[in-house]
């Protein structure tokens, strides 16, 4: 997937989510505006409420998006699924994708009354969404090769070791200048390597790559610097996320058996 394509991937998501939030908020704003006690007048009202026939359903498609994403997401990262058709990189995107419209679903097949268990499950879901975001930003800190897989310090290192070269190879520097080009280029300020290049005569087409290379040198001693203390905080994020996602798992399974008891089946 190339950047323009999965720029197209990321913002279909994100309008789909939009849109989906923009209607449900506009078709439902007369009912979710009234205060409980007075919605069993609405109009609407079994259409809107939670066992009606939007409400119920929007429940049942939101309960499904969350299961679906958390479950082929776990067996493409824990087993390997679809490893040769997608990475985890844009698995993981769409993993966040369906976990954040499935709970804007449920929000409105509460009809924004929670109480009790549910409102347990209700702030557990919020808690695992708002920690996965947390987590996607720290997940996107980690080096990873084009497969998504975690980059260790070792490979960083012969990473760098190879950029380093490249620039040896494109240079006729000694060790001592291109230490110095090597240190202009860790204070972010790749142009100050520019009278280097200029002064040993190296030619513009070289001098251009050289600066690139300089460029992902430096960001690779960024990642270098930043991958231990990320590796430590995506282990205390796993912490958070997955115990707030068991708590809204086994609510929702009990909900739902509760809802089948009292003979709940939405349109069956």
């Amino acid at each position: 997937m190339n950047k323009v394509t999965h720029n197209i991937y990321i913002s279909s998501m994100i309008l789909i989510v939009v849109l989906v939030t923009g209607y449900l908020s506009y078709v439902g704003f007369s009912f979710y505006q009234l205060p409980i006690e007075e919605r069993f007048y609405h109009d609407q009202y079994d259409w809107f409420k939670p066992s009606g026939v939007l409400g119920h359903g929007l429940g049942i498609v939101g309960t499904f998006l969350i299961t679906f994403g958390v479950v082929i997401y776990i067996a493409r990262k824990q087993y390997g699924f679809l490893e040769r058709y997608i990475r985890i990189k844009y698995l993981l995107e769409f993993h966040i994708f369906l976990c954040t419209l499935g709970p804007i679903m449920i929000l409105f097949h509460t009809s924004f009354k929670f109480g009790g268990i549910v409102s347990i499950a209700f702030w557990s879901m919020v808690a695992v969404v708002a920690s996965g975001v947390i987590g996607r930003f720290i997940y996107i800190q980690i080096p990873r090769n084009i497969q998504g897989q975690e980059l260790g310090l070792d490979q960083l290192k012969n990473m760098q070791h190879e950029l380093v070269k490249e620039i040896q190879n494109l240079s006729n520097f000694t060790n001592h200048e291109l230490n110095e080009v090597l240190e202009e280029g860790k204070t972010y300020k790749i142009r100050a390597a520019k009278p280097h290049l200029k002064k040993k005569n190296i030619p513009k087409e070289n001098a251009a790559k050289i600066l690139k290379v300089l460029k992902n040198e430096n960001k690779l001693n960024g990642r270098i610097k930043r991958l231990n203390q990320m590796q430590k905080l995506f282990k205390y994020w796993h912490v958070a996320h997955k115990p707030f996602a068991l708590i809204m798992l086994v609510i929702v399974v009990v909900h739902v058996i509760v809802t089948l008891i009292l003979g709940y089946k939405w349109i069956f």
